[in-house]
């Protein structure tokens, strides 16, 4: 289909930095999505939604009902939307598939509109570098540490990491990303490296917190979504031509 128009977007990060800003936050994003679904054929939501999530086997995170909401409604109306897991909430298991009906993965996928490839991902843990992380994140995937947590009473589990949340570049709000060159973006590296070996029009990926259109070679390109809170950015596949842009309500 050559008239498919298709949504990207990523790090909302809601719950941070305060209730109020998150609250905010969400009623925009409720806005884009009312916007979005008007002509989407499908919506990508590319990791780090929440600034925590932790699914328990009868208790899910309170908060965030309008955004869910909305996100059921289109799901309902038949518009897939796929939402991948990201470093803040990749404690989320199916919670969100039984009861909105959105279909959750947990590592980069290639999909093909319209003859063009695609790989999409959140983008953490990916190209060289950051090896503590990367250690960290196996870890926290790994089923004895999901089953630790999930001992943990509620209250405290969540206070706790709404606690470490206080120290991070989402709870902070502030634009403290900027461009560190072709040698030093390394999801840039991670896509000329898959570049290498194979077809991909476009790299699409979140975590970077920075709009980012990046050349990888003579026919691919990086596109970096952003985050929504400072630039409120998101991409758009119209048939042939991605766009990386801002949401405004005026």
């Amino acid at each position: 289909m050559s008239n498919q128009k298709i949504y990207f977007a990523s790090d909302f990060h809601l719950g941070v930095p305060t209730y109020e800003k998150s609250r905010e936050r969400e009623n925009l994003l409720v806005k884009w999505l009312t916007m979005a679904e008007q002509d989407a054929t499908e919506i990508f939501l590319v990791g780090d939604l929440f600034d925590f999530w932790f699914e328990y086997k009868y208790t899910a995170p309170k908060g965030f009902i309008r955004f869910l909401g909305k996100l059921a409604s289109i799901c309902d109306k038949g518009i897939p939307v796929h939402v991948f897991t990201g470093n803040h909430d990749m404690w989320m298991y199916d919670y969100l598939e039984k009861e909105i009906g959105v279909k959750i993965y947990r590592a980069p996928i290639r999909r093909t509109f319209n003859g063009k490839s695609f790989l999409i991902g959140h983008g953490d843990g990916l190209g060289p570098g950051d090896h503590k992380y990367k250690f960290l994140k196996k870890f926290f995937a790994s089923s004895i540490c999901q089953w630790l947590y999930a001992r943990i009473h509620p209250n405290f589990a969540f206070g706790f990491a709404n606690y470490l949340s206080r120290s991070s570049r989402a709870s902070t709000g502030k634009k403290d990303e900027v461009f560190k060159g072709e040698e030093g973006e390394w999801l840039l590296t991670y896509c000329k490296e898959i570049a290498a070996k194979e077809n991909i029009d476009f790299f699409v990926f979140g975590h970077r917190h920075l709009p980012l259109e990046l050349k990888v070679n003579d026919t691919s390109m990086y596109y970096n979504l952003g985050e929504w809170l400072n630039y409120n950015s998101y991409g758009v596949f119209e048939g042939e031509k991605f766009t990386l842009t801002n949401f405004k309500t005026s």
